[in-house]
């Protein structure tokens, strides 16, 4: 199942975030006005049993035409009719290619092929490859790390949860981020209207053990305070953050949510001054057509 949002004639339609899905699938009984402003569509992608037989082990193009020729107009549904996933358009890789590029736009992670002979296997294997997720390479920024808490279980004794954050602003150079990183280490609030780091991501994955290891001395080294398991620590290290996907959102003080946040490299090489600002997440936001980030949070 899936969510879509029309304009205001009720003509187009888009993908939404999966957090309007999340308010739906949360409630036992939906309200009339959820489900006017927040319809949900059906799409189907496969049948894997009809009428008590298990298909899984026929080719996918005849499990695709029973779909199509049986299942969908038996189907009664409240919302829309069944819509199902397309068939690959001609020109080989260079058409999927232009296909899967358009992903963002859908909203969407990218393109999922299916081989027209694939038959599901048991397990992980999935004998017969029936099918290759292609998804799109994340959007990601230049954040800097500002909070650590202790990883679990072998990792228990390092700290490898991280806490980013942007700058509010641009710096005006090297000279005003040497402030702000006084004054963070001094414990002094900062002002309202003054350059500070906005968190809006967290990730514990990307690093190598030895990365890992030798962040851990540097958060150690450089703790301001400490918040339960949390430590607060002076900003000095640039990474950089990949992420699927960015929404408005009222749980970061950035008010911007990220999907799938993780670590793609150690920017070493990236002074603190030239790492991101708020305004590149909302301009990522807008380029690729995301709901609810043209309003500043």
């Amino acid at each position: 199942a899936g969510v879509a949002l029309a304009d205001a004639q009720g003509q187009t339609w888009q993908v939404a975030p999966f957090s309007v899905l999340q308010t739906r699938i949360t409630r036992q009984n939906l309200p009339a006005r959820l489900l006017q402003t927040q319809p949900a569509d059906f799409i189907a992608y496969d049948l894997l049993q009809w009428q008590g037989s298990d298909l899984r082990t026929q080719p996918q193009h005849q499990r695709r035409a029973l779909l199509e020729a049986e299942a969908a107009p038996r189907l009664a549904l409240t919302v829309s009719p069944l819509v199902s996933s397309t068939v690959a358009p001609e020109g080989g890789w260079l058409a999927l290619a232009a296909a899967r590029l358009q992903a963002r736009t859908l909203g969407v992670e990218g393109l999922m092929l299916k081989h027209r002979e694939g038959a599901y296997g048991q397990g992980r294997a999935r004998t017969g490859g029936p099918w290759h997720k292609w998804k799109l390479d994340p959007l990601s920024v230049d954040a800097v790390l500002i909070y650590a808490q202790a990883g679990h279980g072998r990792r228990a004794s390092l700290y490898t949860d991280y806490t980013f954050a942007v700058w509010s602003r641009p710096p005006t150079g090297p000279d005003e981020v040497t402030a702000v990183q006084e004054a963070i280490a001094r414990r002094e609030p900062p002002t309202p209207q003054g350059l500070q780091l906005v968190t809006f991501a967290k990730a514990y994955s990307g690093l190598t053990d030895d990365e890992i290891k030798a962040l851990d001395t540097i958060i150690r080294r450089d703790t301001v305070d400490k918040f339960g398991p949390v430590r607060s620590v002076r900003p000095t290290q640039v990474f950089e953050i990949g992420f699927e996907g960015l929404q408005a959102s009222g749980r970061h003080k950035s008010g911007v949510a990220v999907r799938f946040p993780r670590i793609l490299r150690w920017r070493h090489d990236k002074p603190l001054h030239e790492a991101d600002t708020l305004d590149n997440l909302k301009a990522l936001a807008r380029q690729n057509s995301l709901h609810g980030m043209d309003k500043t949070p």
